[in-house]
């Protein structure tokens, strides 16, 4: 069997470090590795328009700038097949078949599902659309036979809900589609890396994202506004590591090379937290550290993403291609779920033959 992935992202907005953190580094890693025969990154713009369905300028505007950052961040569209989900007609109908195999009930009990209606305030008045998300990421999943499907923890009972769907399906048709494994993050700081204000998650309605394409003063701003030790207040005082953001954004990003560049009187981040512990180290100090750290490893992509707005037509025939190579691959996977199913009722010769023998009878 093939080793194949399917990931994606929802257009709603330019990617994030935490976007990059939590999947995108991965993703490039993946691609590289050799141990994949196919890899798929969807751009959800169908399941964004599930809370957007009344501003589809949003979700539209958004397609090219996550195309923009998937490939300034080294995604290769000679390795990695880049399409857009609603040009991929094939999903929503595997999607309306696999309705039928999951109760209402079932839907809402998904854990996902419920954090994502409280966070939207959709718990009184719930479009179906989004209720239904469980089953059409289950339609991506599968459309692509796809093995291993890399998410977050908070992510992880979607991938459940799609082997349940699984199993229902080939227990009722046959042996048809693929079970998926969910790949999710070992490193705890590539789980989630947190907001510039200390939330548990960048977010972009939080307004505390550090975006890819972010220029150097805007960077900088933000770093410097970053959330710290509360208790902190002199530079004298002890500090706190845990729960300290610009510690936790150090942990994912500096190298023992950063600290002969910009810190030369500390040989790592150990020796730089155990000051900061003692006392005697001012939050500027860290800042200004992590800035020039997030300025060297933004400034490539961001170059890299100059270059692709001024080749617009090449991300556009990247994603047009890529989306017809999607579409071949879905279309199969519908065929054969329509051929078990049994309701390929014009390409089926075995239907013909007995409609004419039943009726021949009469």
């Amino acid at each position: 069997m093939e080793k194949i992935i399917l990931t994606g992202d929802r257009p709603t907005g330019k990617l994030h470090l935490g976007h990059y953190v939590g999947s995108l580094k991965n993703r490039v890693a993946l691609q590289n590795s050799g141990n994949f025969d196919k890899v798929f990154i969807m751009i959800a713009d169908a399941q964004a328009l599930t809370d957007n369905f009344d501003n589809p300028s949003k979700v539209r505007d958004n397609v090219i700038e996550v195309a923009l950052d998937y490939l300034s961040c080294g995604i290769d569209p000679n390795k990695t097949t880049i399409f857009i989900q609603s040009e991929v007609s094939e999903l929503t109908e595997l999607t309306y078949y696999y309705m039928n195999l999951v109760t209402l009930s079932r839907l809402q009990r998904n854990p996902t599902v419920k954090n994502e209606l409280a966070l939207r305030n959709f718990e009184k008045s719930i479009p179906m659309g989004f209720l239904n998300y469980p089953i059409s990421q289950a339609a991506d999943i599968t459309a692509f036979k796809a093995t291993c499907v890399p998410v977050g923890v908070d992510q992880a009972p979607m991938i459940e809900q799609t082997r349940e769907i699984v199993h229902s399906f080939n227990s009722i048709y046959g042996e048809t589609l693929v079970m998926p494994e969910a790949m999710i993050p070992e490193n705890e700081y590539e789980k989630r890396l947190p907001g510039t204000d200390g939330h548990a998650k960048m977010s972009k309605s939080l307004n505390n994202c550090i975006y890819l394409s972010d220029d150097e003063e805007t960077i900088k701003k933000k770093v410097m506004s970053m959330y710290t030790d509360p208790n902190h207040i002199r530079v004298e005082d002890p500090g706190q590591v845990e729960g300290n953001i610009v510690f936790t954004y150090l942990d994912v990003f500096a190298k023992d090379s950063d600290f002969a560049k910009y810190l030369p009187n500390y040989k790592n981040l150990d020796e730089l937290k155990s000051h900061y512990q003692k006392g005697g180290l001012g939050d500027v100090v860290i800042k200004k550290f992590l800035n020039n750290i997030l300025q060297d490893f933004l400034r490539p992509i961001r170059e890299k993403r100059h270059e692709l707005e001024n080749n617009i037509e090449y991300v556009y025939e990247v994603l047009e291609k890529g989306t017809e190579i999607a579409r071949s691959y879905a279309s199969e996977t519908l065929k054969e779920v329509k051929d078990h199913m049994q309701i390929n009722y014009f390409d089926s010769l075995y239907f013909k033959k007995e409609i004419v023998a039943k009726y021949s009878e009469k």
